[in-house]
């Protein structure tokens, strides 16, 4: 079976892997011109086409793939002046791969239906560098038909693929669910190490004491490089993304009547970062700034 040509919208920190590996693998492949872009040499070098609007891309698409930030960036791409859905060629596939408000995914996946379009939500986890490496696990909110007849695109980028339901938006609400509790996970151990510093506890002596009991896992893998070396890298995450999933899980518990006081907890502290001007930083780096606290 022939590959389909694929578009991509948000060649970003992950949006590049993704783009990267199905031009590599051979699909054909294009992608928006946007200052947002990571640079994109190795994407042109492997035959990649550069479009310069939205109209360009949709009508060259047979897949359309959206890494954008966040629910306002998904609806503009599709709905905005210039928008994907104006043009888009009647089977087209719209995958969106950002982080986004399940009810919003209820509405586009409308919208791209009555434009002649199927629609699946596929959010990823891990981070940029399993991105480039074509090991970004997904979850996939799609009918099972879609799924299946997406897989082999999905498996050129994504090591774990889940499927979430067959609902649109159950990806989205998986990842809401995910992020909670890694982003949560993350904030927790950050605050107690500002706690550790202030009571004089060396920082190897806390990351080995939690290595080795109930602190350890993939947050604390993450955390752990800030904490001994001030090396963030690892965790190339902005609070500020941070704050906005942690917005977005607080909005979805509240629209399903479910317990969400440690999420507000949370989102207080993340919302207090922002507001004091550290968005743009690392998550790593609250620890410096809870310490720098009081």
């Amino acid at each position: 079976m022939s590959k389909q040509s694929v578009g991509v919208v948000g060649v970003g920190l992950m949006g590049h892997g993704i783009a990267l590996n199905l031009a590599r693998k051979g699909w054909p492949l294009g992608y928006l011109d946007h200052p947002g872009n990571q640079p994109t040499d190795d994407l042109d070098a492997l035959g990649a086409t550069r479009h310069a609007d939205r109209a360009a891309l949709a009508q060259a698409s047979e897949v359309v793939i959206l890494c954008v930030t966040g629910t306002p960036q998904v609806e503009d791409v599709l709905f905005g002046e210039g928008g994907l859905l104006a043009s888009l060629r009647p089977g087209t596939v719209v995958i969106d791969c950002s982080t986004a408000i399940p009810a919003s995914t209820a509405r586009v996946a409308a919208a791209v239906r009555e434009a002649g379009g199927r629609f699946l939500d596929a959010p990823m986890t891990r981070t940029p560098k399993e991105a480039a490496e074509g090991r970004l696990n997904l979850l996939v909110g799609a009918e099972p038909d879609l799924f299946e007849g997406m897989r082999p695109l999905l498996s050129a980028f994504a090591e774990n693929i889940f499927h979430a339901g067959s609902e649109a938006g159950a990806g989205h609400t998986l990842k809401l669910l995910h992020n909670y509790v890694s982003l949560g996970s993350v904030t927790l151990i950050a605050e107690a190490a500002a706690c550790a510093g202030k009571a004089g506890i060396a920082p190897e002596v806390l990351v080995d004491v939690l290595r080795k009991g109930g602190g350890h896992g993939a947050a604390l893998d993450r955390l752990s490089p800030f904490l001994l070396a001030g090396d963030s890298s690892p965790m190339r995450f902005s609070i500020a993304n941070a704050r906005k999933d942690l917005g977005y899980y607080v909005a979805m518990a509240e629209g399903l009547g479910a317990e969400r006081a440690v999420a507000e907890g949370v989102l207080t502290d993340l919302d207090g970062l922002v507001e004091g001007g550290h968005g743009a930083d690392h998550l790593p780096l609250v620890v410096r700034h809870f310490t720098a606290k009081n």
